[in-house]
């Protein structure tokens, strides 16, 4: 899974793991009883009937909980509407009605026009209303524009819904918050660590170095970068690396300011995150300038959607799943609404913007402003990469490795000085 991408496997699909119960030992076994929510969804562990039903891990012969279906490709629904010409016509139409709105705001009659169509075109075919996007694919704007195509007029309630599909996601980040979660703080420069392993995964350091050097080259005859060219290599290097080096370069646990400083200049802020002159925009102006924009919007509701604070479930977001959250921040890296670090001596993130000039939206904008700043939701995230482990103890993650690989096996308990077995 997780730990096979350099090793094992390039895809990003969701592996399914064949443990036979005499390579496990009973620490290991007992950690994935505690974790059973995540692993029954992904292991199939041969272990006999009795200890399946005593430490409640899924029998492989009930071929494992299926996945809930995902929703249709936007771009899928688009091809089967085309096939109908009235369906075609009815969004053709659409497509009409957005490039006027994107010139001025449309008029009363124009936009009651345009919402007749809207509502005739999801009644011809309500897949369309329905459909669902994948994040980093290859036709994932072609998919966002025709998903917001169809909702031309959102209401605020709409520009708060993902339109992604997380339905495996949510697996797949949760399974890397459990193996986060046992990371050892052992004194080291973790964001320095983190650098390192991405330079040893070949296209993670390839692609970190093309965006390092799209955020630092300087536009000739100018001081500035090209932002533009910067923000794309980002999203570039979010996209394409797996989230297991992508995510600890971003999150990696700091206990020193030289490690903190580090990860602020991950991305580079200089060029990626605030303007050359040093002048903040006004939070609810960015927030419309990135609204224009299918794929900023995008990830800014899959961010709203995603990350939305909770006091009552145990992860502090609404949709209890730290692990969506932390990748729909990431999702908005590389954007107009590009989030990072304040200071080198904390955790604390924020967006590039202030509420100044405001007037009677300043309560909007500083809700905006505290999704960032004072978000329990998001705040927990970093626990996710930070969180100790006793001295000495490997993760399940790396121990999985090795098994699967055929590799030595890694005790669980304790081990002789240095770490070693």
């Amino acid at each position: 899974m997780l730990c096979l991408r350099s090793a094992c496997v390039e895809s990003k699909a969701l592996l399914t793991f064949k443990i036979s119960y005499n390579s496990l030992p009973a620490s290991t076994i007992n950690l994935l009883s505690s974790l059973n929510h995540i692993f029954c969804t992904q292991y199939i562990i041969n272990l006999p009937p009795s200890h399946l039903l005593s430490l409640g891990v899924c029998p492989s012969s009930a071929s494992i909980f299926p996945y809930p279906s995902s929703p249709i490709d936007c771009v899928e629904a688009h091809r089967v509407c085309s096939a109908d010409p009235l369906c075609e016509a009815l969004y053709r139409g659409l497509e009409l009605c957005a490039a006027e709105a994107a010139v001025s705001p449309l008029g009363e009659q124009a936009a009651a026009e345009c919402l007749e169509r809207q509502d005739d075109l999801l009644a011809k075919h309500p897949a369309l209303s329905t459909c669902k996007c994948q994040r980093g694919f290859r036709k994932e704007e072609q998919c966002l524009r025709i998903y917001w195509r169809v909702r031309l007029l959102p209401g605020d309630d709409e520009l708060e819904i993902s339109p992604y599909d997380d339905t495996l996601m949510d697996t797949r980040m949760a399974s890397l918050v459990a193996a986060s979660s046992f990371m050892q703080l052992d004194g080291e420069n973790q964001c320095l660590k983190a650098a390192q392993d991405c330079g040893l995964y070949e296209k993670c350091g390839s692609l970190r170095s093309e965006y390092v050097l799209a955020c630092t080259k300087r536009v000739p005859g100018s001081n500035r970068c090209n932002q533009h060219k910067c923000h794309r290599a980002l999203r570039r290097f979010l996209e394409r690396v797996p989230e297991e080096y992508s995510l600890s370069v971003l999150f990696c646990p700091c206990t020193n300011t030289l490690c903190g400083e580090r990860r602020r200049k991950t991305i580079v802020p200089s060029c990626s995150y605030q303007e050359m002159e040093g002048l903040q925009p006004n939070c609810l102006h960015q927030q419309s300038f990135c609204r224009r924009d299918d794929l900023c919007r995008s990830r800014l509701a899959d961010f709203l959607s995603n990350c939305q604070p909770s006091l009552l479930t145990t992860s502090g977001c609404l949709k209890d799943s730290a692990g969506l959250c932390l990748r729909a921040y990431a999702g908005l890296i590389g954007t107009i609404m590009t989030p990072n670090y304040i200071s080198n001596s904390s955790a604390d993130v924020s967006l590039w913007c202030n509420c100044e000039g405001s007037g009677n939206q300043w309560q909007d904008c500083l809700r905006l402003q505290r999704m960032f700043t004072h978000n329990t939701c998001l705040r927990n995230r970093q626990g996710i990469h930070g969180t100790p482990q006793p001295s000495g103890q490997h993760s399940v993650q790396e121990h999985l490795c090795r098994v699967w690989a055929g590799g030595p096996k890694v005790k669980m308990g304790h081990t002789s000085k240095g770490g070693r077995e």
